[in-house]
């Protein structure tokens, strides 16, 4: 048995978000028990999932006859009920499941989550938001945000370093991203080195700032 499959994980609600996450958790080997009060959604998810039940998981007795207290780890994906939301997060805090992820739809909603006990508390509706917003930008091609400040993004080679040594066009000294790799047009993504000569129709993977990746993103 594999080190993933000796530590399951917990679902709490199946919809698009909790859905999501324990599609890609079984797919990456871990034993996965996905948990909803609708029993067609159970239903659904029979044959996606290791084990799915119908059960609500805001009762500590609920989760007790499930066997969660042996859960390493628990998702927490509902997020139009914030009474269910929160009451479930506290009922694994009483648990002591040491690691709690629970989705956020707001600001509010995500503080009472961690005064509560999730360990972790994600805003997956904010954050496609604002990927979105970024994309909208035709020089941005992908963007990962990975908290309010830091990012990494692919973008279209600004025109101002075509043609230049990435030691010569010193990104991260003017304007304060580093550039990761490169991909070009019908070849393989290659590692960025400071001799890497910038052709026309080049993308990059940089990182740094958001402000200052836009900053870049926007040279000419």
């Amino acid at each position: 048995m594999s080190a993933d499959k000796r530590n399951p994980v917990l679902v709490i609600g199946l919809g698009r978000f909790g859905s999501a996450v324990g599609a890609t958790l079984e797919r990456m080997g871990h034993e996965v028990l996905g948990a909803d009060l609708d029993p067609q959604i159970v239903q659904d998810h029979a044959d996606m999932l290791t084990q799915v039940v119908e059960a609500d998981c805001t009762e500590i007795d609920t989760l007790r006859r499930l066997g969660v207290k042996e859960f390493p780890s628990a998702i927490v994906g509902i997020g139009s009920d914030i009474e269910a939301s929160v009451l479930a997060v506290l009922a694994l805090s009483d648990l002591g499941i040491p690691n709690i992820w629970a989705k956020a739809t707001n600001d509010r909603h995500g503080r009472i989550l961690e005064r509560t006990g999730a360990h972790h508390v994600v805003f997956p509706e904010q954050k496609m938001g604002e990927r979105v917003a970024h994309l909208v930008n035709e020089r941005l091609l992908d963007f990962i945000a990975f908290d309010r400040e830091f990012a990494i993004a692919r973008l279209k080679a600004p025109e101002a370093i075509i043609g230049l040594p990435l030691v010569t066009s010193q990104c991260r000294q003017k304007f304060a991203v580093t550039v990761i790799g490169v991909k070009r047009v019908d070849e393989d993504f290659i590692h960025a080195i400071p001799d890497t000569i910038l052709l026309p129709g080049d993308e990059l993977v940089v990182s740094g700032r958001i402000d200052k990746i836009e900053g870049f993103a926007a040279l000419q």
